[in-house]
């Protein structure tokens, strides 16, 4: 379950995301499967191998941060959005 926290860091993930990859959007939220306390974050990458680099590498910058100042664990799955909802039940 997502306590409010983890909501409001989500949405300043992903309000960050979406100002840096316009068009990004959050599919699905899921727990790990070997960690409750870790949230997937499915996201569909922007195209092409510089911008999915890119995509990746501030990702990690802005969620380590959260991490590090918050102690939460959230994870991007990049994900084309037609394969999320049979992957996991969404929390």
């Amino acid at each position: 379950m997502i306590n409010f926290k983890q909501e409001e860091l989500i949405e300043y993930f992903m309000d960050r995301l979406k100002n840096k990859f316009p068009g990004v959007e959050l599919l699905q939220i899921t727990e790990a499967f070997d960690d409750p306390e870790t949230l997937w974050l499915w996201v569909p990458p922007p195209e092409g191998d510089e911008a999915f680099n890119e995509f990746i590498d501030f990702s990690a910058d802005v969620l380590t941060d959260i991490f590090l100042e918050y102690g939460y664990h959230i994870l991007v799955m990049p994900a084309r959005p037609n394969s999320v909802s049979d992957r996991r039940k969404a929390i």
